[in-house]
């Protein structure tokens, strides 16, 4: 007779919850039907699991380690369950990670129109992960800020993208054609939440500045308009005039915040 799934969880809930009746309860069916259950498992081992007297069943040590067995069993059954669901998963989803939101602005419209059959998922995540979710097959197509070389794995240029700062009129740095990170640093500014790899680039590169990270985008955008703390753009943002109108957009000509980006995949 062939092991039963459902009785296992059956038998590893008895030797947790120890007594019949509270199995019986906790899986809403008759005490009956878990007492045959238990005769079931026992006729599939093939060997006694229990010690049995009129009014008591426990288990006695070859069904203590047939538990473990058992456990062991259902933990496997599980993860083949998982790796199945994750597999068609795959073959039916396209999942995209970035280490910035821009570059999925163009990618996914682009696999979108090209897969049209597919799902489309995608996610920020940090570039040794993005890597190692490349390699290990979690992911279809990675976007990382630099360029790798890594056995298996296409990499080719994406796209560019260029950091400037926006200050309102009469800040210090109005002034400027172009700045550095050297004359930012210091000063406080506004900085939205999920940006990727900008996020730890600018508090890098600006370790003096104190950076008010906004995770509301309305909180965001109305910080922006009204005050007087610089923020940060890019030649891919779309702001609008409503937001930056009144503020001076000034390039940031550090080579570390010009970035190129590039996409991986198998």
């Amino acid at each position: 007779m062939m092991l039963n799934l459902e009785d296992l969880e059956q038998l590893v809930a008895f030797h947790r919850l120890g007594r019949l009746s509270k199995v019986a309860e906790e899986y809403h069916i008759s005490q009956p039907s878990i007492t045959r259950t238990m005769k079931r498992v026992e006729e599939s081992f093939g060997v006694p699991l229990f010690l049995r007297t009129a009014n008591q069943i426990e288990l006695n040590e070859t069904g203590k380690k047939a538990v473990e067995y058992a456990a062991d069993l259902l933990k496997s059954a599980k993860n083949v369950i998982m790796q199945v669901q994750a597999f068609h998963q795959r073959l039916c989803t396209i999942t995209v990670e970035s280490c910035a939101p821009a570059p999925l602005w163009t990618v996914l419209p682009a696999l979108s129109k090209k897969y049209p059959d597919k799902a489309l998922s995608s996610f920020l995540c940090e570039t040794e992960k993005i890597i190692s979710d490349i390699q290990q097959g979690k992911c279809t197509f990675g976007i990382l800020p630099y360029r790798v070389e890594l056995s298996g794995i296409a990499c080719e240029e994406l796209m560019r993208e260029h950091l400037f700062i926006c200050v309102p009129e009469g800040h210090a740095l109005a002034g400027y054609e172009s700045v550095t990170c050297e004359m930012i640093n210091g000063f406080n500014c506004l900085l939205a939440s999920e940006i990727g790899f900008w996020s730890e680039l600018c508090q890098r590169l600006m370790p003096s500045s104190r950076f008010l990270v906004q995770t509301d985008e309305f909180a965001f955008r109305e910080l922006v308009k009204e005050s007087s703390l610089p923020c940060f753009t890019t030649d891919l943002a779309d702001e609008g005039e409503d937001i930056l109108g009144r503020r001076i957009v000034i390039p940031v000509t550090d080579p570390e915040v010009n970035v190129t980006y590039y996409i991986i995949h198998t």
